[in-house]
């Protein structure tokens, strides 16, 4: 990496000597414009619109537009007077909680490379930065631009990222906003159950350029004189269902396919909606449960009396006939004669 800015970072009474590198980089394929018929390059002159003649850059100035065809124009002597911070500082002003800086300011990042003998106060902040759970709130001019910005730290790195100024965020002014809508329950539960079957570790490496890879594979088969192979068309997706519901649910068992997990019907986990409805089925069913067994309770006591009595007179109706019995067997038995 070629550092892009070399100054010092001031903590206090501490100056801290750094190199300033870009830690990002596009990886956009770029092109030049040329002409189709024999590929020769397109040249822009800088031509007057005025007097027609091509311009070097040394009469080139900075022009402010005020409308109407008035312009006021500006020279290097204009901006040298202007209150911009020295441009090889980059000055602490505070340090703040990180949750307290919206991701929207953040513009671009750059690393800080500790320089000479500045690698032990380098440490020092950059542990102690670490330590606090903190970022600095930093002001720097970089490219004759005075910028506000923070520090942290990054993989046991200083990492400056450059912020946007907040009257650069724009307001957001649609007229939704104002509408009073109301999101139904069991619709918040599905769009949570979508949320967690979708859910996961971010993992930056998982994700790939598709466009740049096959824009990149077409250079390449011009280059070598071979046919470019067309990649696999990816399956369509489904057409919007009009009814929210509907496309909630669609897209929740979309994404348990896409996982691998049984479907909600299945054997899988039961979504918010068929929960709550086996919830409800599971409370009839405990409150039906000891009024039935109140009436089957209630069945045996009436039918234990009423076999106790059946069978208290059948053994008396045993009694009374043994006397009358035994008379009989006494009368039909034959007499001894002497």
């Amino acid at each position: 990496m070629r550092a892009i800015w070399k100054g010092a970072v001031s903590f206090g009474l501490v100056s801290i000597g750094v190199k300033l590198y870009s830690a990002t980089e596009e990886k956009d394929i770029r092109f030049h414009q040329v002409h189709r018929s024999d590929g020769g390059r397109i040249r822009y002159k800088r031509t007057c619109s005025v007097c027609g003649e091509e311009v070097t850059y040394d009469d080139i100035a900075k022009g402010y537009d005020l409308g109407g065809g008035e312009m006021v124009i500006l020279t290097d002597e204009d901006f040298a007077d202007l209150p911009l911070s020295t441009s090889h500082a980059i000055d602490v002003l505070e340090f703040v909680p990180a949750e307290q800086v919206d991701p929207i300011l953040y513009n671009k990042a750059y690393f800080l490379e500790p320089e000479g003998a500045a690698t032990k106060p380098y440490v020092l902040l950059r542990d102690a930065l670490a330590d606090s759970e903190r970022v600095a709130i930093v002001k720097v001019a970089i490219r004759q631009r005075e910028q506000l910005a923070t520090l942290r730290v990054r993989e046991g790195v200083l990492l400056l990222n450059t912020m946007l100024w907040p009257d650069e965020v724009r307001t957001p002014d649609f007229g939704f906003l104002d509408e009073d809508l109301k999101v139904r329950p069991p619709e918040l539960a599905m769009a949570a159950s979508l949320i967690d079957s979708m859910a996961g570790e971010f993992q930056p490496d998982a994700f790939t350029d598709d466009y740049r890879a096959a824009l990149q594979e077409v250079i390449d088969a011009k280059v070598e004189g071979r046919e470019v192979v067309q990649p696999e068309v990816e399956e369509a997706a489904p057409a919007a269902a009009v009814d929210l519901m509907a496309a909630l649910k669609a897209s929740v068992e979309r994404a348990r396919t896409a996982r691998g997990e049984a479907p909600s019907g299945g054997a899988g986990e039961p979504t918010p909606i068929s929960a709550a409805r086996s919830a409800q089925q599971a409370a009839k069913k405990a409150t039906k449960a000891p009024a039935k067994k109140a009436a089957e309770k209630k069945a045996t006591k009436k039918a234990t009396p009423a076999k106790k009595t059946a069978a208290k007179k059948t053994a008396e109706k045993k009694a009374a006939k043994a006397p009358a019995k035994k008379a009989a067997e006494k009368k039909a038995a034959p007499r001894k004669t002497a």
